[in-house]
């Protein structure tokens, strides 16, 4: 008779463990939580670029990393490899968001999507003019596009922190809203921050798409075989002067949302390997080798259960919301204050700019272009959805944050600019969030009171 082992049979050191990867594992379920950690890492660098520290937080940043084989040789400072090579993930997650939704999300039907992309198209338009208005013709006017921005782990994480009493609509329109907005900073970045393009570049770019389209062709289903045209691609877009960011949008839209073909349904040969291998585990003499091709195969069916458009997402979800946009906020929200002049090439006007789009722009644009194509008769609100949650998405959309410093990034060279308006966007994040969180926790209690 076998004896089972019970969970009090297991060593103390072992159950304390599992019950410690069990609290993180329900953590990072929380979908408050990724925004918790992204503020945490932003606040440890503003206190560290203000602190007797500073020098080491600005000197780690560009502090050159490089990679070479042989003679060849590239070296880059960490900057550059977190925010030109490390966030192509994050726009890569962000692309196969886009591929998923189109596919079979809010935005596969037209009808269904209208309102989400109006409302997007006015939470861009408002932010822009109103900053465009308080930079007229000074250097600052380049940053145009900063305050246009929606930080999706921040806005969907402050919602979920109001907890399960909005409503599901609400959220599920606040994520269209802020994907159909990370489509438009795409498009912004390629259109409007990409240098002169050197198009040889693109000849390297179009090579790393053959060979992605090649592998799909011939039916390689495994993540690690594209990470080589992954690179190609990566380098092309390096190459022609536009982000090289935007070469994981590329891949993410390229991704396939239907499993690998293959002989034998996953599920049909997940069952018969099982069985043979349960039948083989009992014999005196199962052969290893046959037992090895089987266990091959089991990990094959397993992988080709999910389409791998939700296969890659999920396993790179964590990496991105938990290590990815941390360690970018680390690196980018680090401020001197002390090192700011105001009053330097419109400084000033580039922080208001920023702080009045986000914070005022971006519920004015939302809600205004709602209303407009709800009064025109163009789209209906979704159930469950009222003019209070549309301003509350509004007021969600305004936390810029992550892409809002990307795109300043992109914009300013000037570093006393750059620094002027990553205040602007922590400023406006922050008083974005708390207007939110206030009329959130407004609607709930009022929707409490109608309930009862």
């Amino acid at each position: 008779m076998t004896h089972r082992q019970s969970g009090q049979d297991l060593p103390r050191a072992q159950l304390l463990a599992q019950r410690a990867f069990a609290t993180v594992e329900r953590f990072m379920h929380i979908e408050a939580s990724s925004g918790i950690i992204l503020l945490v890492a932003a606040i440890i660098a503003l206190a560290w670029a203000n602190s007797p520290y500073a020098p080491s937080y600005f000197t780690l940043w560009h502090t050159h990393l490089s990679i070479g084989l042989g003679s060849l040789s590239f070296s880059q400072p960490l900057h550059f490899w977190i925010n030109d090579a490390l966030m192509t993930v994050f726009f890569l997650v962000v692309g196969m968001e886009v591929k998923r939704e189109i596919h079979e999300g809010s935005l596969s039907d037209v009808r269904q999507a209208i309102l989400p992309i109006a409302a997007a198209a006015g939470g861009v338009l408002v932010p822009a003019i109103i900053y465009i208005t308080f930079n007229p013709g000074s250097p600052g006017l380049n940053g145009w596009a900063i305050p246009t921005a929606t930080d999706i782990a921040f806005a969907v994480g402050l919602l979920a922190l109001l907890g399960r009493s909005m409503p599901s609509s609400v959220r599920i329109f606040l994520l269209a809203l802020a994907i159909i907005d990370d489509v438009v900073a795409i498009l912004i970045i390629a259109l409007f921050y990409s240098e002169g393009l050197d198009f040889s570049g693109f000849l390297i770019a179009g090579l790393g798409i053959l060979m992605v389209l090649a592998l799909q062709q011939i039916g390689i289903g495994s993540a690690y075989a594209y990470v080589i045209p992954g690179a190609v691609l990566w380098f092309g877009m390096l190459k022609t002067g536009a982000h090289p960011t935007l070469a994981g949008v590329v891949l993410g839209l390229m991704t396939p949302v239907v499993p690998v073909r293959m002989h034998e349904r996953p599920l049909d040969m997940l069952a018969r390997v099982v069985n043979d291998l349960i039948g083989r585990g009992s014999a005196a003499n199962s052969n290893p080798e046959t037992m090895s091709q089987q266990l091959r195969q089991l990990r094959l069916a397993q992988r080709e259960l999910l389409p791998p458009v939700v296969r890659i997402q999920s396993a790179l979800h964590y990496w991105v919301a938990f290590a990815i946009m941390p360690i970018f906020a680390l690196a980018n929200a680090g401020i001197s204050l002390d090192g700011i002049n105001l009053e330097v090439d419109g400084a000033r006007w580039v922080t208001l700019g920023v702080i009045t789009g986000l914070v005022l722009g971006k519920p004015l644009g939302i809600f205004g272009m709602t209303w407009l194509m709800v009064r025109l008769g163009l789209g209906t609100l979704p159930r469950g959805v009222s003019w209070a949650g549309i301003m509350l998405i509004g007021l969600f959309a305004g936390v810029g944050f992550t892409m809002s410093i990307f795109i300043g990034m992109l914009a300013f060279n000037d570093p006393n600019l750059l620094s002027a308006a990553k205040l602007g966007v922590l400023i406006g994040s922050l008083i974005a969030a708390i207007l939110g969180l206030i009329c959130g926790t407004i609607l709930i209690r009022k929707r409490a009171r109608m309930n009862h």
